[in-house]
């Protein structure tokens, strides 16, 4: 990478920079969803559904796991997701915007009503009907591409309001987990269950007596994920309550670790002493913070970019179109993830600041705010994950879904990149 070679320099060194990008993330999403759109309506759709459709079986003695391809990817590699979810949630509620209440009681009760309110406009057009089932599809908020806006638009967006939008989106995920595990869990194996919570409380048990070797909570992991897919409760869950239970305080503070450090430095380094040293500076950072920086990138490089491939892939021919655009669930999802997070999101800050339970966040005026909650109508990920759900996969009504999914988040994204734009020159 440091090298003056011609891979490191037209390659290695203008990759790496981009990824450091905010928005790189969801530029590789957006990529991912368009080639998955783009395959299943060539010649060649037959191969994306062959692909996602083939068995992987994982067999250890007589037990055995056995799933196609989309369904690892949504239960196996979407739980690394939701665990780094749980991890920016932890590290929230301990060090972030929402462990003082009244700089976050904006986005907080901003987020339910922009939940609320989506969901009661998608039951008002699907209320008896097949697709009522989904009414948990535009609650949701994706991470990446709604920062992902904020960071194309730059230096017009003041910090705090990507601050704001994050607390929001951690909050609305909050509410997403809540619902996908009790409102779309399936029939539940109460011995899985069982083993699940008895693999979470030994993960308790061993973070009071100060066991941190990681290896240890790693297999605790994958028991406590294993035991949540076999219990019926969807297996992403897992994800969440571990990445809570992940401390979000270090074993040392830093002033402790440099006086350890010099405390014990000999005349010469050997590797005893490297390996104290590189303990001592590492258990100065809590393990929450460690683990969602290690994660963070495969999180939104691979996992995030396979899911969008995996799932976005909707063969629109054949009057697939036609009939999304008059299907009472698809504009239900348009107008609860566009007009529903618009009106929840503003509506409840603005009552929020009237009753003077909280404040605007610094240097954000209420057409910044307007524009952020029409930016929080791009629900993408979690919203085609619960569509899934909600109907499985392959069902016409679920591709119905998908494309109300897909046309809200890009009429989201683009009306509110352009009333932030519009906001920014009215302030200057």
């Amino acid at each position: 990478m440091a090298s003056d070679r011609t891979l490191a320099r037209l390659v290695g060194r203008p990759v790496a920079a981009f990824l450091r990008v905010e928005a790189a993330g969801g530029i590789l999403l957006l990529i991912a969803a368009v080639t998955a759109l783009v395959w299943a309506n060539s010649a060649w759709s037959e191969a994306y559904e062959q692909l996602w459709t083939t068995e992987f079986t994982l067999r250890l003695g007589t037990f055995e796991l056995s799933e196609d391809l989309r369904h690892w990817v949504n239960d196996a590699l979407m739980a690394l997701f939701f665990f780094v979810v749980g991890l920016e949630i932890k590290y929230e509620l301990t060090c972030g915007e929402l462990r003082d209440p009244r700089s976050a009681a904006v986005p907080i009760v901003a987020a339910f009503g922009g939940m609320a309110v989506p969901a009661a406009i998608y039951t008002a057009f699907n209320f008896g009907g097949a697709g009522a089932h989904g009414w948990g599809i535009p609650m949701a908020t994706d991470i990446a591409f709604a920062l992902g806006v904020l960071a194309v638009l730059g230096r017009r967006i003041p910090s705090s309001a990507r601050v704001f939008l994050l607390t929001l989106a951690i909050v609305d995920d909050i509410g997403a987990i809540s619902v996908i595990a009790l409102f779309y869990t399936d029939e539940l194996s109460l011995p899985w269950l069982g083993l699940a919570l008895l693999g979470l409380l030994a993960v308790i048990a061993l973070r009071r007596v100060r066991v941190w070797s990681l290896y240890v909570y790693i297999l605790l992991g994958l028991f406590v994920w294993v035991a949540t897919f076999q219990s019926g409760v969807h297996a992403t869950i897992a994800g969440v309550v571990l990445g809570l239970l992940t401390p979000a305080e270090p074993l040392l503070d830093q002033e402790q670790a440099r006086a350890y450090a010099r405390e014990s430095v000999p005349d010469r380094l050997g590797p005893e002493e490297l390996r104290r040293y590189r303990f001592l500076l590492g258990e100065s950072v809590s393990m929450a913070e460690r683990l969602e920086r290690a994660l963070h990138p495969w999180s939104s490089y691979v996992v995030l970019p396979i899911f969008a491939l995996a799932n976005a892939g909707i063969d629109l021919r054949g009057g697939v179109l036609g009939e999304a655009v008059t299907s009472s669930v698809t504009v239900g999802v348009v107008a609860g993830l566009v007009l529903g997070k618009t009106l929840g999101v503003s509506l409840t800050a603005w009552i929020v600041v009237r009753l003077g339970w909280g404040r605007l966040p610094t240097g954000v005026s209420w057409l910044t705010m307007l524009g952020l909650a029409m930016v929080a109508g791009i629900g993408f990920t979690v919203s085609l994950f619960i569509t899934g759900l909600a109907f499985g996969p392959g069902a016409a009504i679920a591709d119905e879904a998908k494309v109300g999914v897909l046309a809200a988040s890009v009429i989201a994204a683009s009306l509110g990149a352009l009333f932030l734009i519009f906001a920014g020159k009215r302030k200057n």
